[in-house]
Parts: C-alpha cells; sequence; structure tokens
C-alpha cells in the first residue's frame, strides 16, 4: 500500500532506498538494480536505459526527481568493487562485490545466488512491522498494478521489460517518452499524491 511503501522509504537508508525508489518507479527487480551500469543513467535528462537481465529486451524508464536524488546520494555509500566486472555497477557493497550475485564454481549445480537486497528489505519491513508476504520484488508487482490505472498497457510493458507474443509489436517501432512519462506519472501520484498535485 502506497502509505506503507512511504513509511519504508521514510525509514530505508542508502543504498536501500535508491534501490526501492528504482523498484517503485521503473518496476526494477534486485537482478535489475544489482547489474545496474552507471552508463544507463541519464542523470541530465532523467531517464534510465537499461535492457532487462532476464530478456535482454531493451527498457527506457523517466526517472523521478526523488529518484535521481536517491542515486546521487547513493553514490556516495558505493564500495570499491574487487571486481573489473563490476566497476560500471551503480551498487556495489562495502566489501565491493555487486548485492546480487552467483559465487564462482567450476560445477554448475555448486554455484550459490546470493542475493544482499531481499533479506535487507525484509528486516525493514520486521522493524516496521509490516507483515505477509511481501519482498523487494513485490515492488515491481506494485509497479505493474498501479501503473496499470494508467490505461496504457503497451507503455507499461515497455517499462516493465515485458516480452510481447502479439502481431502489433512486431510493427511497433517506438513508443513515445510522453507515454512512458505518463505511466510513471500515474504511480508517482500514487505514491505521493500532495507531491504530484504540486508538480
Amino acid at each position: 500500500e502506497a502509505d506503507e511503501l512511504r513509511g519504508i522509504l521514510k525509514e530505508a537508508t542508502q543504498p536501500l532506498r535508491a534501490m526501492i525508489l528504482l523498484g517503485i518507479n521503473c518496476g526494477f527487480g534486485q537482478t535489475d538494480v544489482a547489474n545496474l551500469p552507471t552508463t544507463a543513467i541519464d542523470f541530465d535528462g532523467g531517464w534510465v536505459s537499461f535492457p532487462r537481465p532476464k530478456t535482454e529486451i531493451n527498457r527506457r524508464c523517466p526517472l523521478w526527481p526523488e529518484t535521481l536524488d536517491a542515486l546521487r546520494e547513493a553514490a556516495e555509500h558505493r564500495g570499491n568493487p574487487k571486481a573489473d566486472a563490476d566497476a560500471d555497477c551503480v551498487f556495489v557493497t562495502k566489501i565491493g562485490h555487486r548485492f546480487v550475485r552467483t559465487t564462482e564454481n567450476e560445477s554448475p549445480e555448486k554455484r550459490t545466488r546470493i542475493d544482499s537486497i531481499g533479506p535487507t528489505f525484509k528486516r525493514l519491513m520486521v522493524s516496521l512491522n509490516i507483515e505477509g508476504r511481501r519482498s523487494f520484488y513485490g515492488l515491481r508487482h506494485t509497479f505493474e498494478t498501479v501503473a496499470g490505472e494508467s490505461i496504457d498497457q503497451v507503455a507499461v510493458d515497455a517499462i516493465m521489460g515485458h516480452v510481447d507474443p502479439s502481431m502489433a509489436s512486431n510493427y511497433r517501432h517506438s513508443i513515445s517518452d510522453e507515454r512512458l512519462r505518463a505511466v510513471v506519472d500515474v504511480v508517482r501520484a500514487w505514491l505521493w499524491p500532495e507531491v504530484a498535485g504540486a508538480d
């Protein structure tokens, strides 16, 4: 719910706060956040352009002023990456790793996925007495649900990086920035109705 999410954002510290805002602003999950490169963010224009790691489908999403501010602040809390492959990651743990990674092992069945975002988010939820089956990935579900009120499912799907199996997708070559902004504006107005009304 919007009031729960406002409470979560109020108590979240960096870099988790910036991650949560990416989750509700753009429908990003943990893997999206962990793999996000700095080159994907246009701070001047206020956009993030980053293919979804799971599907490799291109995505563009307008960033709210609150998200941009949080990303700038989170940069001050970024660890020093241990691996060259992580050098361009927006978020790096204090000990120099991606927040979501797979341990190295020659045998694929012995590799382990380490997620440092989900448990941190869960601890925050517990501290706020927010119960139920809710997780960081639930932000992606919430974005989809609220963004649907924009009545532009094509634009919502484009931001989410969903596969569009329809014939129309074969003929659609772009979606205007205005349509994408309209989608995220609906979610922002749901989360902060007083701020959206003052813009």
